[in-house]
């Protein structure tokens, strides 16, 4: 499996959650080739503004390793995570980093370019148009 693999599963994620009114974002955790956790933003649907599809991914792979550290792990998001996230996923000292479209306006690299732990290893660009494309439409509908 490659990264492009994931990437359309973290898409999958982003669907469901532009399908419940919420800003269609996805993630997947894979560990050692298996996908260990699935989930999308949740902000709307929970009234809380934590509540985005990476800080509900990691929690949800720690749980499934029963560890806080995700070394051996890769996240996929469908776009650029915000300050929040990137410090989570520093945290959580996560492997790789593997994400869609970039965020001009809100991502961690604008506000927080070190933010992510030092042996993270980043992949940007994956699937943007499709990542990104998916945002373009859900905020043209709602407008």
């Amino acid at each position: 499996m490659d990264d492009t693999f994931y990437m359309k599963q973290a898409l999958l994620e982003a669907q469901k959650a532009a399908e419940e009114g919420e800003v269609p974002v996805g993630a997947v955790v894979v560990c050692r080739g298996r996908v260990i956790a699935r989930a999308h933003n949740l902000t709307e649907t929970l009234n809380d503004v934590t509540a985005h599809a990476e800080m509900q991914a990691i929690t949800a792979a720690a749980n499934a390793l029963g560890a806080k550290y995700l070394t051996d792990c890769t996240l996929y998001v469908t776009v650029e995570p915000c300050v929040m996230c990137a410090g989570a996923i520093a945290w959580a000292q996560t492997g790789r980093l593997v994400f869609g479209a970039g965020d001009e306006k809100r991502g961690y690299r604008k506000y927080a370019p070190d933010a992510l732990h030092p042996k993270t290893e980043v992949v940007s660009g994956t699937m943007a148009d499709e990542c990104a494309s998916l945002m373009k439409d859900f905020f043209r509908k709602r407008r």
